[in-house]
């Protein structure tokens, strides 16, 4: 069994609202330590804020909640979509399950009321959890949801962070709205929680973006009319989950054909997700030395994730589906309405082209990290494999310091403070961290490493003001000398 969205009626939300309810006495009982100990600051007559979080996907409220565990409450959250548009679940992605196991948790943090299951089984019953085989996408938005509002993360929507400077030991954002409105905040520490493309953007063949007009082709992550393809002859590029989601929905909305061609000889089969989902690997991967940790993420990106069974399944029970292993596209032109793809075994021709070929690592593409992308460390900057054991695409990604932070190519760069105050909690931080912000199966794991790292270097920066606090505490528990009153 799937889930799938059906509306909500008044014994559902009273169930829900209860649920919440419980998920409020749970925190409250284990409050201890996690009121707010961060010292306020102000700029100007400015209030700053101790952490400015980067988008409000499943990451950016995860970190938000795991900051407030650790007793950091002074947070804003920013998202630069508008409300009910957050993360890929209910805009791009196009599958109909997620591909985690329904046991995996997250956001929930290790608290059972704020579980997914705890979720799915106040919305629909224990015996339909009991039932399921994996969470649909449309469900875990809606969890999501309910876990933003249950923990009243503070979210402001409509904000595209896109300038990042530098004032006196504090980070001045600059936010623009859609009509084109700028605000600034100060902050003394950014998470980047901005998901799978967050450390770059999308990729699209050079031989493809340069050859033909944009209107006969699409990226997956890119809204995609698939009412207008019906009865098209469809190329898809690509050997992942997301070219053959693509590839089902073109079929189910009445494409003529589909074609999904893919360099590797065969389509991947193994998926290195499952192996990694244990405690050892999700919590101390990034403790291991540079090659250890080399040599996990060139076995991980060589095997890729494939399409999951029932992915496949929903392409292939087409009969008007094919695949085509060994056969990468080589070069693309139009011949008048006609689209001509050129592949070692011969010419192809669409009416109409969807790229799944995934993401570069680029901090320069991004408005976010555009400002000081040159000056971010980066793994072939900082670790030279072993003969043979070479990878521009790892050698991309960012080298991250313990706790998730950029560090600097050269440690006497003015921006190298700034850099030690983003934290990067997207997927470009897996070869540095692991499985951890743009995972569900490692988000956990990530979080958790993430916020105790951001109040750690909030308390030791402010270590001086926290003794002069002690040293000035004088509330007495001792309040009197005499014999109690009988």
């Amino acid at each position: 069994m799937t889930s799938t969205v059906s509306p909500v009626d008044a014994p559902v939300l009273e169930a829900l609202a209860a649920l919440s309810e419980r998920v409020r006495e749970d925190l409250a009982k284990i409050r201890y330590a996690t009121g707010n100990w961060s010292l306020t600051q102000d700029r100007d007559g400015e209030a700053v804020l101790d952490v400015a979080i980067i988008g409000a996907g499943q990451g950016g409220i995860t970190s938000c909640f795991g900051l407030r565990r650790q007793g950091v409450t002074n947070v804003q959250v920013f998202e630069k979509a508008v409300k009910g548009g957050e993360g890929p679940w209910v805009t791009f992605a196009r599958m109909i399950t997620l591909r985690t196991p329904r046991h995996v948790t997250g956001p929930d943090l290790g608290i059972p009321s704020l579980t997914p299951q705890s979720w799915f089984e106040a919305r629909y019953g224990a015996q339909a959890w009991e039932d399921l085989d994996k969470i649909s996408r449309h469900d875990w938005q809606a969890y999501l949801d309910w876990v933003r509002q249950t923990l009243d993360i503070p979210v402001v929507n409509d904000q595209e962070l896109v300038h990042v400077g530098w004032d006196d030991g504090l980070l001045r954002l600059t936010f623009r709205n859609a009509a084109g409105q700028e605000t600034v905040r100060l902050a003394r520490r950014m998470v980047l929680a901005t998901g799978i493309d967050g450390g770059g953007t999308w990729h699209v063949p050079s031989f493809i973006s340069e050859t033909l007009p944009k209107s006969v082709y699409a990226h997956t992550h890119e809204d995609i009319d698939f009412e207008a393809l019906k009865g098209k002859r469809i190329g898809v590029l690509g050997a992942g989950a997301s070219a053959f989601d693509n590839a089902a929905t073109a079929l189910e909305k009445g494409a003529g054909r589909v074609d999904l061609c893919l360099r590797r000889a065969k389509i991947p089969a193994i998926n290195p997700y499952r192996w990694m989902e244990n405690a050892g690997f999700l919590a101390h991967f990034s403790e291991l030395p540079d090659l250890t940790r080399w040599r996990f993420m060139r076995q991980i990106y060589s095997l890729n994730q494939p399409p999951p069974q029932d992915t496949f399944w929903r392409c292939r029970r087409h009969e008007n589906f094919a695949f085509h292993p060994g056969t990468p596209w080589t070069a693309t032109r139009m011949d008048g309405d006609e689209i001509v793809v050129t592949t070692p075994q011969g010419e192809m021709r669409f009416d109409f082209l969807i790229i799944g070929t995934g993401f570069t690592i680029d901090l320069s593409q991004r408005p976010e990290t555009r400002d000081f992308a040159s000056s971010v460390l980066l793994w072939r900057d900082h670790f030279m494999p072993p003969a043979g054991e070479d990878s521009a695409l790892l050698g991309s990604h960012p080298y991250l310091g313990a706790r998730f932070q950029f560090l600097p190519k050269d440690k006497a760069d003015p921006k190298a403070p700034m850099l030690a105050a983003i934290y990067n909690f997207t997927f470009g931080a897996m070869p540095s961290m692991g499985l951890s912000g743009a995972s569900i199966s490692g988000m956990r794991f990530g979080v958790e490493k993430l916020a105790r790292g951001i109040a750690r270097d909030l308390f030791v920066e402010d270590g001086d003001r926290h003794l002069a606090s002690l040293l000035a505490y004088d509330t007495e528990e001792l309040v009197s000398l005499d014999p109690p009153v009988l």
